[in-house]
């Protein structure tokens, strides 16, 4: 009996923690992927209308998370063209599931990795791309070959710190992904629910977890910028 409780006790208190890594780990390396492409254009182009759009790339950094929960449940919800092409394409809504988590994660960690990337390719000597592309280099190769490894340490600071922005994400996962256990819940939602309930040992050994966990990330990111 005391096994089958353990084993029980054991689910309950992992299923977030899993849930929380896979959903921060698909987010970090879609929000590496975009951020860096992006920071690296916005960092080499000047046009009309840059600094409105680059400030609404940074609005999910100050705005409140219950306001982008609003605004993904607006754009994905079943009454929208997104929504009703996503519920048709995969013969149900996206809204509550953990996919959903994975969508609000991208929006709050996205700032994050593209503030950083931009600033690294910033530093970047354009002489250096130049150079390339006299002798022939594609966009591509120079971006892959000479921009990223020079912007590494930019880009790798920012890609931790998106992961662990994405770990802690709470407000907007809770009203966009929901709080179903097994299903949707990570680690803050979890605690929310543990401290709210009364369950403190629980909601006491979830904190912990996430604390070492954002600890040892944000430990990487000050030994590479040393």
């Amino acid at each position: 009996m005391d096994l089958l409780l353990n084993k029980e006790f054991m689910q309950e208190f992992l299923s977030p923690i899993w849930l929380s890594i896979k959903v921060a780990t698909i987010s970090g390396i879609i929000v590496i992927f975009i951020g860096a492409l992006i920071g690296r254009i916005f960092a080499r182009r000047t046009f009309r209308g840059k600094a409105v759009l680059e400030t609404i790339l940074m609005l999910p950094m100050v705005l409140p998370p219950t306001v982008v929960g609003f605004f993904l449940i607006v754009v994905f919800g079943k009454n929208s063209l997104a929504g009703q092409a996503i519920e048709w394409i995969f013969r149900q809504p996206i809204i509550f599931t953990w996919w959903a988590a994975v969508i609000a994660s991208i929006v709050v960690a996205f700032p994050l990795m593209y503030q950083s990337a931009k600033s690294g390719f910033e530093g970047v000597n354009r002489d250096i791309e130049d150079a390339a592309r006299v002798d022939g280099a594609s966009e591509w190769r120079i971006f892959l070959f000479i921009s990223i490894p020079l912007a590494s340490k930019a880009l790798i600071s920012g890609s931790i710190l998106s992961i662990a922005r994405a770990l802690g994400e709470f407000g907007a996962t809770l009203m966009f992904a929901g709080n179903i256990p097994g299903e949707t819940q990570t680690i803050p939602t979890a605690i929310y629910i543990a401290i709210d309930s009364g369950n403190m040992k629980m909601a006491w050994m979830w904190v912990i977890s996430i604390v070492l966990l954002s600890f040892f990330m944000l430990l990487i990111v000050r030994i590479k910028k040393e």
